[in-house]
């Protein structure tokens, strides 16, 4: 499919204080996008004013969709683009100059329906670094085959997205995932663009980043993923390390062992993702850091076991989740 023709597509929603990253980002790119559609939903700040004035420099469709989810949006995005590849990216990201020249590669060669990028953290502050040494992976973490990309930085042709049955509209968390899982079943393996990348922020405060993380959990409960993820975070929480205090009161010399065995594993890795990222640190930068990974850990995972009870509670009650399970769904035709 040599030269092929791709539409960008964004939601937006009050982001007039960053959607100008992404758009510079987008007129920055060696590959241009053909068409760029941009679905608002219902911003009452200055975004529609602040993406319009980029008419002159992108080939701009902008749809208003008032109280539209980020599901709805999307997929209102893709019913409009004209063309049949979907490159999907997020308002408040920077794209790497290269993002769409690689992203779009895999459709240029002709075989490819679905193609993930690839996302890195664009910290602004100590705080921030030490956030995306925790939560976010390196390319090294991936195992393409069972990568599931987010959808700031994917491409998929809309016949893909009509099979898989479109973004899950009764979701307003975790469907890019949901989305993912439909595309993996009905469009087969994902091609991989690790140099596609997108850079986003990592979340500024434990306040912020415990309630991202309340509602990715909570979405979890709503579309039954993860069940065993969050078992084993539960057994750990409520089992295991009760069984520590209770060692550590009877003065058994096991308690400590296994509390600092426990604490390596569970930092192990985010450990590993910061230490290149503390070059050029004082020591005193560089102590402040290393000691938010473990309070980020616990802060996420306090987020998680909160949210993902109330997820299922929605799930049992609400009559606007799915009749048949979206695993179960069959692929559109």
């Amino acid at each position: 499919m040599s030269g092929t023709k791709v539409s960008v597509i964004v939601t937006v929603l009050n982001e007039g204080d960053s959607v100008h990253k992404l758009l510079d980002s987008l007129v920055s790119q060696t590959r241009q996008p053909d068409e760029v559609v941009i679905v608002d939903g219902g911003s009452t700040d200055d975004t529609l004013q602040r993406v319009s004035a980029y008419g002159s420099k992108l080939p701009l469709k902008v749809l208003v969709e008032p109280g539209a989810n980020i599901s709805q949006g999307r997929n209102r995005a893709v019913r409009e683009a004209s063309n049949e590849v979907i490159a999907s990216t997020d308002a408040g990201v920077r794209l790497d100059p290269q993002w769409l020249q690689k992203l779009v590669e895999p459709f240029d060669d002709g075989d490819a329906s679905v193609v993930a990028g690839f996302f890195l953290p664009d910290p602004q502050s100590l705080f921030e670094t030490a956030m995306g040494a925790t939560v976010l992976p390196l390319h090294a973490d991936i195992d393409p085959a069972t990568f599931l990309p987010s959808s700031r930085s994917v491409a998929f042709t809309k016949s893909a997205w009509r099979k898989a049955g479109g973004y899950p509209e009764w979701l307003d968390y975790c469907e890019d995932l949901i989305f993912d899982f439909r595309l993996r079943k009905c469009a087969g393996a994902f091609g991989w663009a690790p140099d596609a990348v997108a850079y986003f922020r990592p979340r500024p405060s434990l306040k912020a980043f415990f309630v991202q993380y309340y509602r990715y959990a909570r979405g979890d409960g709503k579309a039954d993923l993860w069940r065993m993820r969050h078992a084993v975070r539960y057994a750990t929480y409520f089992v295991a390390l009760p069984l520590i205090l209770v060692l550590s009161a009877l003065k058994s010399p096991w308690w400590l062992l296994l509390l600092v065995a426990g604490c390596a594993a569970y930092c192990k890795r985010p450990y590993q993702r910061l230490v290149p990222r503390l070059k050029g640190l004082s020591l005193w930068k560089k102590l402040y850091v290393i000691s938010l990974v473990p309070v980020i850990r616990l802060v996420g995972d306090v987020a998680k076991m909160i949210g993902y009870p109330v997820g299922l509670a929605w799930r049992w009650k609400n009559r606007h989740r799915p009749e048949i399970h979206w695993r179960s769904q069959p692929c559109q035709e």
